[in-house]
């Protein structure tokens, strides 16, 4: 027994070593998106359902594209985005008239232009995986604030959060996104 006893304690000590390496701290999901900028920075991130959403791979295209235009609906913004990893692809759009300066616009507004759409592909055969906002859906909220619009500078930055609930299917959240462009 007594000769155990240094093995036992060696043994008691690597269970009690291994148990830190795999108890790895929770991350916050948040911590992988890019800051909330005003400068013209090209970035654009948020969390869908939780996780985190930047703009990744390439189709031939610029993976951000955020476009203003003065002259539609009193002044329409659009943003497009997507994500290539591996063969999923996710495409995230807003797009908002009309935008004339900073402030606050809602999804759930009856007027002009006020949608988000998101797309999920491969995704699940009952048509969850495309959710636009102004077709089959049963219930949209949230709202695009923008901070910063310089038309002089070309600069539009902004946060949103919105929720798209589709008829049959769970409910769409996104939730901290930011952007900041050159136009």
């Amino acid at each position: 027994m007594r000769n155990n006893l240094p093995l036992y304690l060696a043994l008691v000590l690597l269970t009690q070593c291994s148990k830190c390496k795999n108890d790895p701290r929770p991350r916050d999901p948040a911590a992988a998106l890019p800051p909330a900028t005003q400068t013209g920075a090209n970035t654009f991130g948020c969390l869908v359902n939780g996780q985190p959403y930047t703009p990744k791979g390439n189709n031939g295209t610029s993976n951000l594209y955020i476009l203003y235009d003065a002259g539609f609906r009193g002044g329409a913004l659009g943003i497009q985005t997507y994500r290539i990893d591996g063969n999923r692809r996710q495409y995230l759009s807003i797009d908002m008239a009309p935008v004339t300066t900073t402030g606050i616009y809602s999804f759930a507004r009856p007027a002009g232009i006020c949608t988000a759409n998101y797309a999920d592909t491969p995704g699940v055969a009952n048509g969850c995986n495309l959710i636009y906002s102004d077709q089959d859906v049963a219930y949209r909220s949230g709202q695009l604030a923008i901070t910063k619009f310089d038309t002089r500078n070309r600069i539009v930055s902004g946060t949103f959060s919105f929720k798209l609930l589709q008829a049959g299917c769970d409910t769409l959240k996104v939730t901290q996104g930011r952007f900041d462009a050159k136009l």
